[in-house]
Parts: structure tokens; sequence; C-alpha cells
């Protein structure tokens, strides 16, 4: 039994992705658990039996013993007058059985899957986008009202805010808002319902567009979006693309159970138009180099000095007066000083026009894109999420657009895939160490047969509570497995021996061993159930995690 339940972590030991890296540790640590607690049984609970045990004539119980047992006897005795009805009749239970096998395929499909579960961690982080062309005086007077709406939040501790470019981040109508929260004993709302609550009142500030989102426990690349989750669309034909993506974007505002759709196509920013005349230029005595230090000297973030203070220090950041960074005729009073030291003005090197373009062109793998990000309701599962996303995309594109899914989405897509060949893997090393064991192969099968129905109470309990199937309920079915199949192996066993040594018929023998092993499987369900209450109360930080499982 030691072996045969360490076996089943072994195809989870070595399997690659995010998966493998999330359950690599796990494995190793239950690994070893198991062959560490088969040594104690077999060393340490003997000696220690020895000491304890004492012949039944010797043996006095109070009260309270001789209740319970009475019960227990009770219990036992109605699972033995149930049996033999169960064991007349093998044709029915075997078509029930096989039902329950189909059912566990039905809903495994059809259950909702989900990849990580979000964690309340006491945090909500957003990103905000301005009109297009914003300026950094207005993006910052919308910045201040979306903090003062998430600052009053009465479950809201503190609030950092901030606009414009900084770091990857190189458009200037962006922003980041992030809010800590009060402790969970502290206030009334949950992260999910904070943000359900600040979402509509967001709305109403016109002129900016709030995107909130509790962070990810694990960030899994992919680029950092306004929401969570990523579809990303590629094209060598930048019209083609550029065409197409809006076109997605509106129709996935439809979809029911995605929301805060938004893209990273930015194409109506404006822009002024510098054309010089090269030639015109070198007669001057100007460089294309000089007029670039101009306009960045003008309208860029040359820091000339600091200034050090006692508890702090100052960029001196050299710029024109507000008055002229808002025009753009002031483009064309700028002087550039030639090579002899004599100034010319802007308009005289070439031709100045104002039109509109891209606020920037996003790359994935050489090859231009655009990146659609969303978040999913509440209630709605990331499996349907993305299975949504994706059969409208083949609906709308041409067959130019290549299309993936980037991060988190990306992800869950390949764990889902991973997580069903490695509970079938699971399955197959359990039977072949099991058929080494035995020396049989109709044994194993036997001991496999509850693994159906254990599916599908596990399946059914998740639904019943409105739970996706994510990594950690998965990891909850894994030692499921474990669990079942060690009761099994407690009653073929023991019947195995009866039928060798007692010479008793299969039906005697197996129906001796349900009685027998009844209390030792009882106690340990048992003890499984009450060790696992806890965690599926949710009681504590993080325990949306911890209730899956």
């Amino acid at each position: 039994m030691t072996i045969s339940l360490a076996a089943v972590f072994i195809p989870v030991l070595f399997m690659g992705g995010i998966v493998g890296r999330l359950f690599h540790e796990f494995a190793v640590t239950i690994g070893a658990a198991i062959l560490v607690s088969g040594f104690v049984s077999l060393s340490l609970t003997p000696m220690l039996c020895s000491r304890f045990l004492k012949p039944p004539r010797e043996e006095k119980h109070g009260r309270f013993y001789r209740v319970t047992e009475r019960g227990f006897d009770a219990v036992r005795d109605f699972y033995g007058r149930t049996l033999k009805p169960v064991l007349n009749h093998p044709g029915k239970v075997l078509v029930f059985s096989v039902l329950v096998l189909v059912g566990t395929f039905v809903l495994f499909v059809v259950i909702p899957k989900g990849f990580l579960p979000t964690e309340d961690q006491g945090l909500v982080f957003g990103f905000t986008e301005g009109a297009q062309g914003i300026g950094f005086p207005s993006m910052k007077e919308h910045q201040q009202q979306v903090a003062a709406v998430v600052r009053s939040h009465p479950d809201v501790a503190n609030v950092l805010s901030s606009c414009g470019p900084r770091g990857s981040i190189s458009v200037g109508n962006s922003g980041i808002v992030l809010a800590q929260l009060k402790p969970r004993k502290e206030r009334k709302h949950s992260a999910d319902e904070i943000i359900a609550d600040l979402r509509p009142k967001l709305a109403r500030i016109t002129g900016i567009r709030t995107f909130l989102q509790i962070p990810p426990p694990i960030r899994l690349g992919g680029s950092l979006t306004k929401s969570q989750y990523q579809y990303t669309l590629q094209d060598s034909d930048t019209t083609e693309l550029y065409r197409s993506a809006p076109v997605l974007e509106q129709k996935m505002r439809g979809l029911s159970g995605i929301q805060d759709v938004t893209s990273d196509l930015q194409l109506s920013n404006p822009q002024v138009n510098i054309t010089i005349d090269r030639d015109r230029a070198a007669a001057l005595g100007v460089s294309p180099r000089a007029i670039e230090d101009a306009l960045y000297t003008a309208y860029g973030t040359r820091q000339i000095s600091t200034i050090y203070a006692p508890n702090n220090q100052y960029q001196v950041i050299m710029e024109l007066a507000p008055e002229f960074q808002a025009n753009p005729a002031a483009v064309a009073m700028l002087y550039i000083r030639s090579a002899s030291g004599q100034l010319a003005p802007l308009s005289s090197l070439g031709s100045i026009s104002q039109s509109r373009g891209p606020l920037v062109v996003p790359h994935t793998g050489q090859l231009p894109s655009v990146t659609i990000s969303f978040n999913i309701k509440p209630g709605v599962s990331l499996g349907d999420a993305v299975a949504s996303v994706d059969r409208l995309a083949r609906l709308t594109l041409p067959g130019t657009v290549t299309t993936s899914f980037q991060g988190t989405a990306q992800a869950f897509q390949s764990s889902v895939q991973g997580l069903g060949l490695l509970l079938i893997v699971a399955i197959a090393v359990i039977y072949l160490v099991l058929g080494i064991l035995y020396e049989s192969f109709i044994h194993p099968i036997t001991i496999l047969t509850a693994l159906p129905f254990a599916g599908v109470g596990a399946l059914v309990t998740l639904m019943l509570f409105h739970t996706e199937l994510s990594i950690y309920a998965f990891v909850g079915i894994i030692m499921l497995v474990g669990l079942v199949k060690k009761n099994g192996i407690m009653m073929v066993d023991f019947a195995i021996e009866a039928e060798r040594n007692e010479g008793k018929s299969p039906k005697e023998a197996i129906f001796e061993a349900c009685l027998v092993r009844f209390r030792p499987i009882m106690m340990t369900t048992m003890a499984a159930l009450m060790g696992t209450l806890p965690i599926a109360m949710g009681f504590g930080a993080g325990s949306e995690s911890r209730r899956p499982l």
C-alpha cells in the first residue's frame, strides 16, 4: 500500500511546464512523507503496540466507549445487511458502475474550469487610460479624481496613484492606482466586492477609464495590461490587423461572461510631423542631431541638474513653459543654433504639419501585434471565457490574422491538457505497480474501480458549491485517488489472503473483508474529512485558494 501510494506522485514529479513547477515540491514532499510513514508503521508502531495493547479480558472501557461501540456495531451490521444484495446482483452493480464511469468523464468535461483561484491579499490594482493626446496636467487632474473615489471607500486604508510614462510604459495617457485594503477582519467586504462597488463610481468620471483587478497570486508571463487576461492578434499586414482588431474588440464587449475589455491599439493620437529640408539645414549649418536635441529639450524630460536637500533630492527638468507646450503652433517658434553660432527658426528648416497616428506600435515575436485584454465577471469560469473568446475570434477574424492567449490564459490552456494526461498517467502507474505486487492483471482493476465513484463525488461537490476545477482542486483529486485506492487495497488484500489460506469462496472472502476492514476504512476516511474540514470552511487570508483543495 505504501509503495503504490508513493507511485501516485511519480508522474507529478516529472511534469513540465508551469503545472510541473507548481507540483514539483508537492510531489517530493508527499512521496517522501509516505515512505517515512511506511517505515514508521513497520517499526515504531509494532513496538508501541507491544507496550500499550492489552488482552481483551484485561481491557476496561468507560461508558462513552460502550455507547459509541454499540453505535458503530449497529452501523457495521446495517452495512453487512445491505452488502449481501449487492453481492447477489453483480450484473446490476456492474451496469451502475459503468454509468458512474461515464458520468465521471461527462462531469470532467462540463465542469467550469479555472487555473489559480484569486486570493484576497488586501490589495486592489488598477490601470487608468485617458484620451489619446491628453496633456500631462489634464491627465494628472483626472488621475487625482480616480484616486479620490478609491480613497473614499470605507474599506480602503491607503492609495498610491501615479500617471505618465514610467518604466516599461511609454505612453502618457495611462496611470496606475494601487489600493491597500484594511485587514480582512476590519472590513465588511472582500476585494471582489470592493471592485464591484467602485466600478460604477469610477465609470462616472468623464475623460478617463479605470480598470481594476486583484493582483494574481502568480504572474505568468504576458505583458502588463489593463485587464488580467490577454488575447494577442498578429499579422504582418498592419492595415488588415488594425482593421480587424477593433471589430473583434467591439464584439468581445458584447460577450456576457467578460468585462473591462480594452486593447493596446491607439491609432488616433494627435501628432506633429516635422520634415527636415536637409539641403537647407546643411546650408545653414544645422545638423539633424541639433534639431532633435532642441525638440527634446523643449518637450522631453531632459534633466540638467539635481538639487540635494537634507532629506530629499529634486531633479531639475528643462522644458518650455506650459502655455507653449499646449500649443502645437509654438513648434515653429523654436530656434536652432547652427555650427557658426547663429540662430535659425525651425520653420525655415523644413515643413511642419499635424496629423493623427499610433501612440505605440507593439510587436510580439517580431510581428506587429494588438493585445486585447479582459477580465471575467464574478461566477464565470476562466475556461468558459477562454472558449467564448476563441470561438468569437474564429468567426470574426480573417485567415491571415493569427491569435494566441498570453500570460495566465495561455498557461490555463496548456494546463487543462496537462492535468487530464497527468491523471491518466497516475492511474496507469498505480495499475502497473499493483500488478507487479499482486502478480495479477485483475486485482489492480478491482482496486481501481472505486476511483470513478470518488471522482463523481469530488466533481459534484465542486459544482454544488459553485467552485471551479482549478489547479488546487486537482491537487485534492490526486490525493483522493491515493486515499480511495488505499481503501480498496485494505479489502482486496484481506480477501485474497482469506481465499488462499482459509479456502473461502470469492464472495465469502470479500464479504468478510468488508466487515473486518470496515473499521479502519471508516477511521481513515473520517480522519481525512476532519483534517480537511477547516480548509473547506475557508477561514483566514488566502482561504479562496485552499477551499477547492
